[in-house]
């Protein structure tokens, strides 16, 4: 057997144990042994039975004197009932509703125990850990540092201990890291942090296995990115010389004056531009930092020298909100720029069909093109495509991107002539640590100054019995002629969440890999399905979770649910009962453009007062006189989304306030952070903390991996991995030095399926 053989054919694993290890995405040995544990229950120690102490977790080892069931018919429940010895003393070890102990726990047989020592008249152990003990074999579920997995239905971590050690004596596991890194690093071999990682003899030892386990994914993506960047500066790209009077005189006329971060951006773009390589920049800015005017003199700086500048944003309301904006700066310029979405097209010369602007796009006529993923399409043909922007780029998909990249190509006799600069853009602020870990392809520029006169906005949590004092507060800030928005989860009052799930679905979701809850849940409450499996009944006990308790889960799942807020019925309250006065409408997905389109330009205009909206206004709205928001539920919303919504108040002058709605109390934490914290990169430290990275980067979407051992707060581990890639990539650009690295990489990349 090798890392790559299959899990089915391996003898011991009946079809439905496969079944059961495929719903946890565990195909060969390799994805196995790369199952890592999320804890460890440390029963290193153990304790004669004469020395034990009440509430101590601990291990026991003697001889079982005595086992019976003894059935509670009141209670339908089956204890059973084991009596310990040792050279010491005597205990008793129960455990409930494991009638099947009787079959494997023998009379006369030495055991080990372990466990929470618990007392009932007598010290006991609790539903105790167990194993045969022989001093020749080492222990597994007992008596160490025992690892508890991510499980799922009828899986527990029990077996995968078991299977793991059978397993591993069988396989040669070959270490792909050169030696020269590995002692550099002070890192241990592949082989031995496997084991350890699994079968921790220490805690040392363990410490060891993770930051080796650690540095390997991390030196893997920083192999990756460096090698995508080599591979985009091979290309050759329209050099775009740099027009000083021209981006002087654009820059005076803006009602506002720049920030010096926005100054130093736009510099560092300009430079980009200048050069034959391709610009690969991405442009990271608070919320209402300014993204959009350095995005605007980079495009006039390329439109001036006859090419062409591509704009995508992910959604049709910030698509139209770019074009909106982008015609204001260039009122005084001589610059055609058009407006693409899938359902129709315009210019700032006036409404034109679709069929026109894409022949004036084909002809180099319109120099700017904003538009949502219609951009992409085939039947859009760039004349001389020299700078493409994406804004928001994590929202798109990884074959989205891909397309893009393979789209936005100038194109020349059926072949690419020149690769345009991509310039992409977030409000999303990225904690530093993530940008170091999976942007190391891309340069970075930081809008980390807001614009002048802008005021701290205010923001609180609001108590369900300050709800009225929060309707007063909104009524009164729309006599000083401000404008309202209502955040709420969900459109309609029966619609089941698609992506974001609650806090209740996580602890039975068999899926989700970074739930510890729910392991923590499956290993309650456990009966066993009675079913011996071919001869492993000793070690692979089937277990599964009662189903009343799945029962249980999913209605406090969906009772949980029921209670969010609608879009639609906050709608009708706030137009009917509430604020019956008020000019009131209604914003979501759902709405046919011409809908949204209508909404925003009366919003902009000043004809809605209050604004309720599902989470489609987190980016791309731009109302100055808009002074509060309003979230519904806010706890259904991580730190970053909250800090977005935040963002589309205190755009003017005016003093704006943020009011959090929240009836959970498990939630204070999370949403005091945002009420202590302003600077959106702070935030996001914070959140990544909180959440952990894989919720904030987006890995499903993003298509990289899980970073199951790494810390991502480690800057220092991954600013090595970094040293290390490039100094590797260096003296070996195509690796043919080192095989077993380069078969590890190609292997890595299918893994994670980047276009």
């Amino acid at each position: 057997m090798n890392l790559e053989t299959k899990i089915k054919e391996i003898s011991r694993i009946t079809p439905a144990f496969e079944k059961r290890l495929l719903i946890l995405k565990i195909r060969t040995i390799k994805d196995l042994f790369y199952h890592f544990p999320h804890r460890y229950d440390d029963f290193s120690k153990i304790t004669p039975i004469g020395d034990l102490k009440l509430g101590e977790t601990t291990t026991v080892q003697g001889k079982i004197i005595e086992i019976k069931n003894i059935r509670l018919w009141r209670r339908k429940m089956v204890l059973t009932e084991a009596f310990i010895e040792d050279q010491t003393g005597l205990i008793k070890a129960v455990w409930f509703n494991q009638p099947f102990l009787l079959n494997s726990l023998k009379e006369g047989m030495s055991v080990s125990l372990s466990g929470k020592i618990s007392f009932d008249k007598t010290l006991f152990l609790s539903n105790p850990a167990y194993e045969r003990f022989d001093e020749k074999e080492a222990l597994r579920h007992t008596g160490r540092l025992v690892p508890v997995y991510p499980e799922t239905f009828g899986l527990t971590s029990r077996y995968l201990r078991y299977l793991i050690r059978l397993i591993f004596p069988y396989i040669q596991i070959s270490d792909w890291l050169p030696e020269k890194i590995k002692k550099s690093q002070k890192l241990i071999g592949l082989d031995q942090a496997l084991r350890e990682i699994h079968f921790p003899s220490s805690k040392k030892l363990l410490e060891a296995a993770r930051r080796r386990l650690a540095f390997d994914e991390l030196f893997l993506i920083q192999i990756f990115l460096i090698r995508q960047k080599m591979k985009w500066r091979q290309n050759p790209s329209p050099q775009i010389p740099f027009d000083q009077p021209l981006i002087k005189n654009f820059v005076s006329r803006l009602p506002f004056e720049l920030t010096g971060a926005q100054r130093r951006a736009a510099w560092e773009i300009l430079q980009d531009l200048e050069k034959t390589k391709p610009m690969n920049r991405l442009l990271e800015g608070d919320v209402g930092s300014g993204k959009t005017v350095v995005a605007a003199i980079a495009s006039l700086q390329v439109s001036e020298n006859g090419w062409q500048t591509a704009f995508m944003a992910p959604t049709e309301i910030l698509a139209r909100q770019h074009f909106e904006t982008l015609k204001k700066f260039f009122d005084r310029q001589s610059l055609k720029i058009a407006l693409l979405t899938g359902q129709s097209g315009e210019t700032n010369n006036g409404k034109s069909s679709k069929k026109e602007i894409l022949e004036e796009i084909k002809n180099g006529e319109i120099r700017l093109i904003i538009g949502t993923h219609a951009l992409i399409q085939k039947k859009v043909r760039f004349k001389n495509l020299a700078l493409a922007i994406v804004d928001e780029q994590h929202r798109f998909g990884v074959e989205q991107r891909a397309a893009l990249q393979k789209n936005i190509f100038a194109i020349k006799d059926g072949r690419p002539k020149t690769i345009p600069h991509l310039l992409s853009m977030t409000a999303t602020p990225i904690p530093r640590t993530l940008a170091l870990a999976f942007y190391g392809d891309l340069d970075l520029s930081l809008l980390d100054e807001s614009p002048k006169n802008r005021k701290k906005i205010i923001t609180k949590i609001v108590p369900l019995d300050k709800r009225q004092e929060a309707y007063d507060f909104v009524r009164q800030q729309i006599k000083t002629g401000r404008q309202v928005f209502v955040i709420c989860p969900r459109i309609e009052a029966s619609q089941e969440p698609k992506e974001r799930k609650d806090e209740a679905s996580e602890t039975f979701n068999p899926t989700n890999k970074n739930t510890e809850a729910r392991g923590m849940a499956l290993n309650e409450g456990r009966r066993s399905d009675r079913r011996s499996r071919a001869g492993l009944a000793w070690e692979a006990e089937s277990e599964r979770p009662a189903s009343r308790q799945n029962k249980n889960l999913s209605n406090k799942y969906s009772q949980a649910w029921a209670e969010v807020k609608a879009v639609k019925e906050e709608f009708e309250k706030l137009s009917k009962d509430i604020f019956p006065d008020l000019r009131v409408s209604m914003l979501h997905g759902r709405l046919a453009a011409e809908e949204k389109q209508k909404i925003m330009k009366d919003l902009l205009s000043r004809r809605i007062d209050i604004l309720v909206s599902t989470s489609v206004i987190e980016i791309g709205v731009d109302v100055p006189n808009a002074s509060l928001i309003l979230i519904e539920d806010a706890e259904r919303f991580g730190l970053a989304q909250l800090h977005q919504f935040r963002g589309r108040v205190g755009r003017s002058d005016h003093q704006s306030f943020c009011l959090l709605f929240s009836s959970s109390s498990s939630a204070a934490t999370r949403l005091n952070a945002l009420i202590n914290c302003q600077n959106g990169f702070e935030l996001a430290e914070k959140d990544l903390s909180l959440r952990g990275p894989g919720e904030f980067i987006g890995t499903r979407q993003s298509g990289l991996p899980d970073l199951s051992m790494a810390s991502l707060t480690d800057v220092f581990l991954i600013k090595e991995a970094k040293k290390e890639a490039q100094k590797v990539l260096d003296l070996d650009p195509l690796l043919q030095k080192n095989f077993l690295l380069k078969n590890k990489l190609s292997n890595f990349q299918n893994e994670i399926h980047l276009e």
